[in-house]
């Protein structure tokens, strides 16, 4: 017989509604992943590495999954808001917890603001020009009443863009094979590993940094394990099988990419993608367009569930005031979480000083990654009355090595605006438990 404290299937009761099936947190995860950024990555990939663009992209697949493997252990051992904040506050105390919870808290309000930005940029432009300050001020707002209304239909929203983003990249792969098969394409340039910078061993590790942001997404699925209905069998399964089609699609997007277009033509370009199609011909360059705001949106919607969710997570575990656990009464959606996180989306939007700080973003989730994959370790020791995934001990020190060694390839100059963010954590971290010890 279940406890009080336990639902119907054994697992902690919640005050957030379980909804989430495990399609739907498929398609949360892979739309996450497959974010904006796979529309103008592939240039930076082939600058580091060549031509052999789905060399890194596959390396970067492996390092994501290590990682990823930690997280499905913790998110289906503990189900709640909060992710890295809750494990490693169990794991290590409140300080590292906040100190956790405060960096991916920031990487999420910064990947927000930036997305907004974006949305206003060059591909809205090319229907209608507005100032980018109204346009983040409406596409924000329009985010939070979507994400407030609920978690079910935030996802089903995502559903739709999916598939669209999907069908984006799936164009982009047709179109590069049919410049080859025309033969206009190279696939030679497949196997041109390495640059004058860099020996094909160094191309694959350098190129590796940054196709690895790529896939990073994953992570803001932990913070809605507890409004999925089942999530120690379905949070595993979608997680996975996500991160593999996305793998699958990166690789096929990178080979098209690279075989249809000179490495130097996609170096050069910010539209890299937009080369094939124009390469290609007989597809509209602006349906590319539209494409690129459905996946900024999507990006935003999803980054936007997981700040709030965490946010939440944190103030229920004493870490943050408890004004953010307040959730709205019919809808059960942290209505308080979610309009402060749009608030300071909003602040750094349309202050526009969110360029220096979004290029921390990796820095600053490699940095949560080792402190997940160490978690795990830490709380073996403590039993769940309810079934888990378990990672093997030696994926969880090689996502944790896997951090080190991607660390050391971040540039100096990202370094020193990472650890002044880092900084800034430390000291609220530390104000933060000494509050809570009072």
């Amino acid at each position: 017989m279940n406890s009080s404290a336990e639902d119907d299937m054994g697992l902690p009761e919640s005050p957030l509604k379980r909804t989430l099936t495990t399609p739907l947190l498929y398609f949360f995860i892979l739309g996450d992943v497959l974010g904006a950024g796979v529309y103008v990555l592939v240039g930076q990939v082939a600058a580091e590495s060549g031509g052999a663009v789905w060399v890194p992209l596959a390396v970067a697949l492996g390092l994501a999954l290590l990682t990823a493997s930690s997280y499905a252990e913790l998110a289906t051992k503990y189900p709640r808001a909060g992710g890295a904040s809750h494990y490693t506050t169990l794991a290590y105390g409140p300080f590292v917890g906040f100190f956790a919870g405060f960096c991916m808290l920031a990487a999420g309000v910064v990947s927000v603001a930036a997305l907004a930005r974006g949305f206003g940029g060059d591909y809205l432009s090319v229907f209608v020009s507005l100032p980018v300050a109204l346009v983040a001020l409406l596409f924000l707002g329009a985010l939070a009443l979507l994400n407030a209304r609920g978690i079910s239909e935030s996802t089903r929203a995502n559903v739709v863009a999916t598939v669209i983003e999907v069908g984006g990249l799936v164009l982009v792969i047709g179109l590069g094979a049919w410049v080859v098969l025309r033969g206009d394409g190279d696939v030679g340039r497949l196997t041109q590993l390495g640059t004058a910078e860099h020996s094909p061993a160094a191309a694959v590790l350098s190129g590796s940094v940054l196709a690895f942001y790529s896939f990073v997404g994953f992570e803001t699925s932990v913070n809605v394990a507890e409004e999925t209905r089942d999530p120690r069998r379905s949070y595993p399964r979608a997680l996975f099988g996500a991160l593999a089609t996305a793998g699958v699609v990166y690789a096929l997007v990178g080979a098209a990419a690279s075989s249809a277009v000179r490495t130097s033509a996609l170096v050069q370009s910010s539209g890299p993608l937009l080369s094939v199609v124009e390469v290609a011909g007989g597809v509209p360059t602006r349906l590319f367009s539209v494409i690129a705001l459905i996946a900024v949106a999507n990006g935003a919607l999803l980054t936007g569930i997981m700040s709030s969710r965490l946010a939440y997570g944190m103030a229920r575990d004493g870490l943050l005031p408890r004004f953010l656990t307040k959730v709205l009464p019919g809808r059960r959606t942290p209505w308080a979480a979610i309009a402060t996180t749009t608030l300071l989306s909003l602040l750094l939007a349309v202050t526009g000083d969110v360029a220096a700080l979004a290029s921390t973003l990796v820095l600053l989730l490699l940095v949560v990654f080792f402190l997940v994959n160490t978690a795990v370790l830490r709380l073996r020791g403590d039993a769940v009355p309810h079934d888990h995934f378990t990672t093997p001990t030696t994926v969880a020190l090689l996502g944790a090595a896997s951090c080190v060694l991607l660390a050391t390839q971040i540039e100096g100059e990202v370094w020193i605006r990472g650890l002044i963010v880092l900084a800034v954590g430390v000291l609220l971290a530390w104000v933060a438990s000494r509050r809570r010890r009072k």
